[in-house]
């Protein structure tokens, strides 16, 4: 779990971030605060997307995770700190801040939010890795980019 910074509309939002231990996105959620009823908040919406409470849960060093931790998921569940075991989540965010960094920004929060949340489901969804460092071999990789991606404009022309 981690957050990252966005400007919306010219202010400072917190896009918060939850993946397995696979690299599949948990859960997003945008907040104009970072603080501890916006931590418990993404804490609950996090277990309640899943159905299951974790075993262990890696988070950076921020002073309201702790106690927002213990808060939502209890103390049977392992909360580790540290800055360098949730890279592959940080190394994440840079494909919502390269879209963003060219646009400067969002206009309203509405927008930011529906943006961030969906940008990362569909870079989920076509993820052609089921578990972290799996390899892929080139002669599956087209078919199953073009079976998804057709997938995805099927949804897109009905909605």
């Amino acid at each position: 779990m981690d957050e990252a910074y966005l400007k919306v509309r010219g202010r400072w939002a917190y896009l918060y971030r939850a993946i397995d231990r696979d690299g599949h996105l948990v859960a997003t959620m945008l907040s104009e605060h970072r603080d501890m009823a916006a931590t418990q908040a993404f804490f609950r919406s996090a277990t309640a997307a899943t159905g299951v409470t974790p075993d262990q849960v890696t988070t950076d060093g921020h002073g309201s995770y702790p106690q927002a931790f213990r808060t939502v998921m209890g103390r049977r569940v392992v909360h580790r700190t540290s800055a360098y075991k949730n890279n592959q989540l940080e190394q994440g965010h840079r494909g919502v801040k390269g879209r963003i960094r060219c646009m400067r920004g969002f206009k309203s929060f509405g927008s930011a939010e529906r943006f961030c949340r969906s940008h990362d489901e569909l870079r989920n969804f076509l993820r052609l890795r089921i578990c972290h460092n799996q390899h892929v071999p080139a002669n599956r990789r087209r078919p199953l980019h073009l079976r998804r991606a057709t997938a995805v404009l099927a949804i897109l022309e009905a909605a």
